[in-house]
């Protein structure tokens, strides 16, 4: 029985566009301005030094770790700091107006139903959990934070690691079979079977042929009772 669903964001419950096209050049066009406004604040200034020790530039500057983040962007690279500092961007986005969190309207029905049910419902991405946060609190369906008992980033590893999985097991304090991950890169659910739980794909577009999990096209189509 499936007690649990962990689901990812990016093309699952929201479309990759959204990110790609709204979420990421808002942070790009605003990185370099928030870092010099706000470099004395706690959190960004650990963020920041953070950022400097995992590259060896304890000495680097503002201008040099904004060339260092915009390549991390360029190459797509999953940097914690630089996953910190965009959703501390973001934050700004959301209060401001700027953007409201793109939500698949088969994806709320779904997740209430589901919550009513009994089952615990848990987000994994490998956007920071504070991000991840804003996108729920203030999505274009209103705020459905209530729905989640908890986030997961890339503090518990990545999202191609069996063992993200099994600390994310652990944390729920469910046995794998009783956790169902949900994702539209095959790759994902690939690792995640490996550390023993269910899969379910969704595709919100053309029919993965790579791929060896149930395919499903909307949360609609979800039967957990057949799982």
């Amino acid at each position: 029985m499936i007690r649990a669903i962990v689901t990812d964001i990016e093309g699952t419950t929201s479309d990759i566009r959204f990110v790609h096209n709204i979420l990421f050049p808002y942070a790009r066009q605003h990185l370099a301005t928030f870092m010099s406004d706000q470099q004395l604040q706690p959190e960004v200034q650990a963020t920041l030094e953070a950022v400097r020790a995992k590259v060896d530039q304890p000495q680097a500057d503002l201008p040099t770790l904004t060339q260092i983040l915009f390549s991390f962007m360029d190459q797509d690279r999953k940097s914690t700091g630089l996953k910190a500092l965009q959703g501390m961007i973001w934050r700004d986005g959301y209060l401001n107006g700027s953007f409201t969190g793109h939500l698949y309207p088969d994806v709320l029905p779904a997740l209430t139903a589901w919550q009513a049910q009994g089952r615990k419902l848990y987000v994994y991405s490998s956007g920071s959990v504070a991000a991840q946060k804003l996108l729920f609190g203030y999505s274009d369906q209103g705020d459905i934070t209530g729905l989640f008992s908890g986030y997961f980033d890339t503090h518990v590893g990545a999202k191609r690691e069996v063992a993200a999985y099994h600390t994310i097991a652990a944390q729920i304090g469910l046995p794998a079979e009783q956790l169902l991950f949900l994702s539209d890169i095959h790759q994902e659910l690939d690792v995640a079977a490996q550390a023993g739980r269910h899969t379910l794909q969704l595709i919100r577009g053309e029919a993965d042929g790579a791929s060896r999990h149930r395919q499903v096209t909307d949360f609609s189509k979800i039967d957990l009772e057949s799982i």
